[in-house]
């Protein structure tokens, strides 16, 4: 067994990434602290070809330092715009058809095993602030909750690594 070289990866360059099929799943990124969370969120969102990620609230946006050191280029390839006010984004992604899914820890949730891709499902996943999670007012706004189950002492996830997770979920059902 040997490692894959970059070149026998076969990935598409920017022009041809930017024009190929989309998953159609957004993120919606509510009041992240932390550039390297919100550049690991851009990386994942390439690597599993979303269409959009939206930056609300107080979280950091390209060209920011510390998001641009964990993208490693991501954030020229994917789409993302900005929002001061997290609920009128999602209410604008709920008038464009999307299904609005909290990532949180939560009374009504699905389990993330236990959720199912609907046919010609558009979905926005919101992820929340690394203390406080997702927001109050986001959380009332939202078509329903997944949670990833966890099973050790702590409380949560990295914002990264649950992005990784639910991502890789989501676009599994979605393509096969």
């Amino acid at each position: 067994m040997r490692k894959l070289k970059l070149q026998e990866l076969n990935r598409p360059d920017i022009d041809t990434f930017k024009a190929q099929p989309k998953a159609p799943v957004v993120l919606v990124l509510d009041n992240i602290r932390s550039g390297l969370n919100v550049g690991a969120a851009f990386r994942t969102a390439d690597a599993f070809a979303l269409e959009h990620i939206h930056l609300c609230g107080i979280t950091a946006r390209p060209p920011h330092r510390e998001i641009l050191k964990t993208a490693i280029g991501a954030t020229e390839s994917v789409s993302w715009s900005y929002h001061e006010d997290t609920v009128a984004a999602l209410k604008q992604l709920q008038g464009q058809g999307y299904t609005v899914l909290a990532v949180e820890q939560a009374d009504e949730r699905t389990w993330l095993q236990e959720f199912r891709w609907q046919e010609d499902q558009k979905v926005a996943l919101v992820f929340g602030n690394e203390v406080e999670g997702v927001s109050d007012a986001a959380m009332e706004q939202v078509d329903g909750c997944l949670e990833v189950p966890q099973y050790g002492t702590k409380h949560s996830l990295n914002i990264a690594v649950c992005v990784g997770v639910v991502c890789w979920e989501v676009t599994r059902q979605w393509r096969f």
